[in-house]
């Protein structure tokens, strides 16, 4: 009982957000591809199942890429961004996330 509890929260913390722009839309009404912000430390495997487990759909195939910082200012001061991985899923045919 306790190992379902722990896979679920470990999926959680797999798959942090779901990257809502006007480009990952046009991705999502044509190509049943959906896009999230995942840990950085995760391989496609892990995504998989993460998705799957999370919103009961079936995962054809998983694209990733890291996303490098990017140098922002203030005023005189400047820092960077935090980086990132992003997951781009592809859903089998029929399959929808309501996002």
């Amino acid at each position: 009982m306790k190992r379902d509890w722990y896979k679920m929260n470990k999926y959680k913390d797999i798959i942090k957000s779901p990257i809502i722009t006007e480009k990952s839309s046009d991705l999502k009404k044509d190509n049943l591809k959906y896009v999230f912000k995942v840990a950085l430390n995760t391989n496609k495997i892990e995504i998989k199942q993460a998705i799957e487990a999370l919103f009961k759909v079936k995962v054809s195939k998983v694209n990733t890429l890291n996303v490098k910082p990017k140098k922002k200012r203030v005023g005189r001061y400047q820092g960077l961004t935090s980086r990132y991985k992003k997951a781009m899923v592809t859903l089998k045919e029929g399959e929808k996330i309501d996002i």
